[in-house]
C-alpha cells in the first residue's frame, strides 16, 4: 500500500508540475529502486511518471542531469521524452557532442514504435494539422478568388439569365452548412479558373467523398481515450495492472480479454487468468495467447503444461519470448542443454530483447518468464475502431458535383474574362470581337490596332493601363511578403499558391497543435517537431517569393 502511495504521489507531482517538490537524493532513489523492483515482480516495466520526474530535476541539477537522465531511460525504456533530453544535455559543437546528439534524437525517434500514446499525439498532431491547413487553404483560396470572380458570375448572368442558376445554388447550398457553402463557393470559383487550376477543385471535391472517412479518422484522435483502451495500453507497455482489472471485463473483445487476462496473471491470479486464455484460443491459434498460456501454469508450477504451450506457440510462429521462457523452464528442470538450446534460439531472432530479458529476470513469476503483449498494430486497430461514423450526406453531395462541375465546363461555350491590360470585364459574345490573349476590345484597338486612335488617346490609355498593371503589382507583392502562396492565388496562379500556402499552414498548425497534446497524458510537448516545421515554413515562404518574383517578371500580370 505504502508503495502504491508513494508512486500515485509522484505520478501527481508529474503531472501537475510541482517541479519544486525537495529531491532529497539518495532517500529518494532508494525508495524509487525498491519501488522500481517491486513493479518489476508484477511485470510492469514501464514507469514513466518517475522517469518524467526524473527529466524534470536533470534540468534543475545540470551536473546530475547525465545520470539522473541514464536513470530515467533504465525506468521507462521507451519513452521518447527521455531520448531528446539526452540528446539536449549532451548536444555540443564538438563533433562527439554533435554525433551523439544525433544519435539520441534516433533512439527518440525509435522508441516511438514502442510507446502508444507518444505515437498516437504525434500522429494525432500531425493528422489534425494537414487537416486544418487544408481546410484552411481552401478557405482562404475561396476568400480571394470569390470577390475577383463575382463580376464575371454577374456579367454572364446578365448575357445568360440561366447562368443565374449558379449563385440560386450557392444560396441553397449555404443552408445545409459551412462545408456545402464552401463547396458551392468552390463551384463558382473553378468555373473561372484555368484548365491546369481546376485540379483544385476536383481535389476539394474528392476528399468532400471521402469525408466519412476523414472525419472518422480525425475522431479517433479529438475524441478523448476511453477507459477501456486507456487500461489495455498500461497493461501491454506494463505500466499498470489494477486499472485494467477495475475497468475491463472478459468476454467482450479479443484485446479487451487478452489485456484483463495478462493484468489477472501478473495480479496473482493465473486460475482465472488460464479460463480466458483458453477461451480465446477457441477463437484462434494464436502464438501470443499461448505464449502466456504458458506463463500462467508456469506460475502454477505446472512445468509440462507451461512446456507444451510454448511449443504450440514456436510451431505457430517462432517468438523470441516464447523460445526464451523455454529455456527458463528447462533450466528449472535442470535440463541445461535444451535450456542453452532454446536461449540461442531466441536470441537468434531477437538478441536485443533477449538481453532486455535477461536484465529484468528474477525469481517471480512475472520476471523469470516474459510476457508476451499486445502489438502496436493491434492497439491502434482498438483505438481507431472509436471513432464515429459520420453520415454519407457530404459524399452523395460530391459525387453529383463532381461530374456536373466537369459536364459545365464542357458546355459552357462562352464565359466571362477579365482584361489582362486593363482588368475590365469582357465575353466574346457582348464584344463581338475575337478574344486575343485575354484582352478587351478596348485595349486590342490601342495596343494592336494603333492606326485607330491619336496619339494622345493612346498614350493616355497606356498611362492608364500602366498604373493599373502597378497597383496589381503592389498588391500581389504585398500579400507574397504576407503570406506564402497568397499572390499566386489572386494573380490566377491557384493551383501553385494553394500548394505554398498549405506548405506554409502545415508546420505553422503543427507548432499550435504541439502545445496541446491529444491525450492528455504526456506533461511533455514534442519539441523535437518545433525546429523543422519552423524550417518548412521558411523554406515556403522564401520559395514562394522567389516564385512570385519570377512570374511577375515574366508578365504574369
Amino acid at each position: 500500500m505504502i508503495k502504491n502511495i508513494i508512486f500515485v504521489t509522484l505520478f501527481l507531482v508529474v503531472i501537475c508540475g510541482w517541479s519544486d517538490l525537495p529531491f532529497q537524493g539518495n532517500s529518494l532513489c532508494c525508495a524509487s529502486e525498491v519501488l522500481y523492483e517491486s513493479r518489476l515482480d508484477k511485470g510492469l516495466s514501464n514507469t514513466e511518471a518517475y522517469s518524467y520526474l526524473l527529466i524534470q530535476k536533470a534540468r534543475e541539477d545540470k551536473g546530475r542531469a547525465r545520470e539522473l537522465l541514464e536513470t530515467a531511460k533504465e525506468y521507462s525504456p521507451n519513452l521518447p521524452a527521455v531520448y531528446f533530453e539526452l540528446a539536449r544535455q549532451s548536444f555540443s559543437f564538438s563533433s562527439d557532442g554533435i554525433f551523439e546528439g544525433i544519435d539520441y534524437v534516433r533512439q527518440g525517434l525509435n522508441a516511438y514504435k514502442s510507446n502508444f500514446w507518444w505515437q498516437f499525439n504525434l500522429d494525432g498532431e500531425l493528422y489534425i494539422s494537414l487537416l486544418i491547413s487544408y481546410v484552411l487553404a481552401l478557405i482562404i483560396t475561396v476568400a480571394i478568388r470569390l470577390p475577383l470572380e463575382q463580376p464575371l458570375l454577374l456579367h454572364d448572368i446578365l448575357e445568360d439569365k440561366r447562368k443565374g442558376l449558379f449563385l440560386l445554388s450557392l444560396l441553397l447550398l449555404s443552408l445545409f452548412g459551412f462545408f456545402a457553402l464552401l463547396a458551392g463557393a468552390l463551384f463558382l470559383v473553378g468555373l473561372y479558373l484555368r484548365k491546369e487550376d481546376r485540379v483544385f477543385v476536383y481535389m476539394a471535391f474528392f476528399s468532400l467523398l471521402l469525408s466519412p472517412l476523414i472525419l472518422r479518422v480525425a475522431d479517433t484522435f479529438l475524441v478523448p481515450p476511453s477507459p477501456e483502451l486507456r487500461a489495455i495500453v498500461a497493461v501491454n507497455e506494463g505500466e499498470d495492472n489494477q486499472y485494467a482489472l477495475a475497468t475491463l471485463k472478459a468476454g467482450k473483445d479479443f484485446p479487451s480479454d487478452f489485456s484483463y487476462a495478462l493484468a489477472l496473471k501478473r495480479e496473482g491470479d493465473p486460475l482465472d487468468a488460464i479460463q480466458i486464455y483458453k477461451a480465446l484460443l477457441t477463437r484462434s491459434a494464436s502464438p501470443l495467447v499461448l505464449t502466456n498460456l504458458g506463463n500462467a501454469y508456469y506460475d502454477l508450477k505446472d512445468l509440462e503444461a507451461a512446456k507444451e504451450s510454448y511449443q504450440s506457440a514456436v510451431g505457430i510462429k517462432p517468438l523470441p519470448a516464447a523460445f526464451y521462457n523455454l529455456s527458463q523452464v528447462y533450466r528449472e528442470t535442470l535440463d541445461f542443454a535444451k535450456g542453452d538450446e532454446y536461449f540461442l534460439e531466441a536470441a537468434k531472432l531477437d538478441n536485443k530483447a533477449v538481453s532486455r530479458f535477461v536484465a529484468m529476470s528474477g525469481k517471480s513469476p512475472n520476471r523469470f518468464v516474459v510476457d508476451e503483449t499486445l502489438p502496436m498494430s493491434d492497439l491502434w486497430e482498438y483505438a481507431q475502431g472509436r471513432g464515429r461514423i459520420f453520415g454519407l450526406s457530404f459524399s452523395l453531395a460530391a459525387a453529383l458535383m463532381i461530374p456536373a462541375f466537369f459536364l459545365v465546363n464542357k458546355k459552357i461555350k462562352v464565359r466571362a474574362h477579365r482584361c489582362k491590360r486593363c482588368g475590365a470585364i469582357f465575353c466574346s459574345k457582348c464584344s463581338r470581337n475575337l478574344i486575343w490573349s485575354e484582352m478587351c476590345p478596348r485595349c486590342y484597338r490601342f495596343l494592336i490596332k494603333v492606326e485607330e486612335l491619336d496619339s494622345r488617346e493612346r498614350i493616355a490609355s497606356i498611362l492608364s493601363v500602366y498604373q493599373i498593371q502597378t497597383k496589381r503589382r503592389r498588391t500581389v507583392k504585398l500579400l507574397a511578403y504576407t503570406v506564402p502562396g497568397l499572390g499566386q492565388i489572386y494573380s490566377g496562379r491557384v493551383l501553385t499558391g494553394l500548394l505554398f500556402l498549405w506548405l506554409f499552414l502545415f508546420p505553422l498548425s503543427v507548432l499550435v497543435m504541439n502545445r496541446h497534446p491529444f491525450t492528455g497524458l504526456s506533461p511533455f510537448v514534442q519539441g523535437w517537431l518545433e525546429p523543422p516545421a519552423i524550417l518548412l515554413m521558411g523554406l515556403a515562404y522564401l520559395f514562394s517569393i522567389i516564385h512570385m518574383r519570377r512570374g511577375i517578371s515574366r508578365g504574369w500580370l
